[in-house]
């Protein structure tokens, strides 16, 4: 963890569980933390707790499934805490639905957050880490759901996104070894939800 001491980590989804617990041991550790979350104010509560830590968490209200927001987020960070070296795609969602008489709008929430804002949080970490010549790293929190779908009822669409962050996780792999990028990515799993 020393490489990291000073540096700036974006870690998604940071208001709660997991999310809060990797933001406050990265703080901990001395990173500079932007934690992104809708619930800001839940990550300003966290950021107290932590006044007198090792490093520093900045609440940063972004909801990451709008594209525009997280760009924004991403420039937002760059300006005021300086470049990316670290990128925890944490947020994610469940809804109780099914395939045969779902809803679409769950659907689409599981998607738009679980894969789609893994999508764009990476790529513009990816693009800061290049401007910068960063030898980031990109940490995606995937499911057990990811690699082995379990039979709980109502919880179909999750499982299908949670193996979509497996994919998209060696697909980015290959792109780094294909542009020669001294990124790593790393796929870090929960159990099941």
């Amino acid at each position: 963890m020393e490489r990291w001491v000073g540096k700036v980590a974006v870690v998604t989804g940071a208001s709660s569980g997991i999310g809060a617990a990797i933001a406050e041991a990265l703080v901990k550790e001395g990173l500079i933390v932007a934690g992104f979350a809708r619930r800001k104010e839940k990550v300003e509560q966290l950021a107290k707790k932590l006044k007198d830590a090792k490093g520093k968490l900045h609440a940063v209200k972004v909801d990451i499934t709008k594209e525009k927001k997280v760009v924004d987020a991403f420039k937002c960070v760059k300006k005021n805490l300086g470049p990316v070296h670290v990128l925890v795609n944490n947020a994610g969602v469940a809804r109780d639905t099914s395939l045969i008489d779902g809803d679409s709008q769950k659907w689409k929430d599981i998607l738009d957050t679980n894969l789609l804002g893994l999508c764009v949080a990476t790529r513009e970490a990816i693009k800061d880490m290049k401007a910068n010549n960063v030898n980031g790293h990109i940490i995606h929190i995937n499911s057990v759901a990811g690699h082995k779908v379990p039979f709980i009822p109502f919880v179909n669409v999750y499982a299908a996104s949670k193996h979509g962050v497996t994919a998209l996780s060696e697909t980015l792999r290959h792109e780094f070894i294909q542009n020669q990028l001294k990124i790593k990515v790393t796929v870090s799993f929960k159990v099941l939800l």
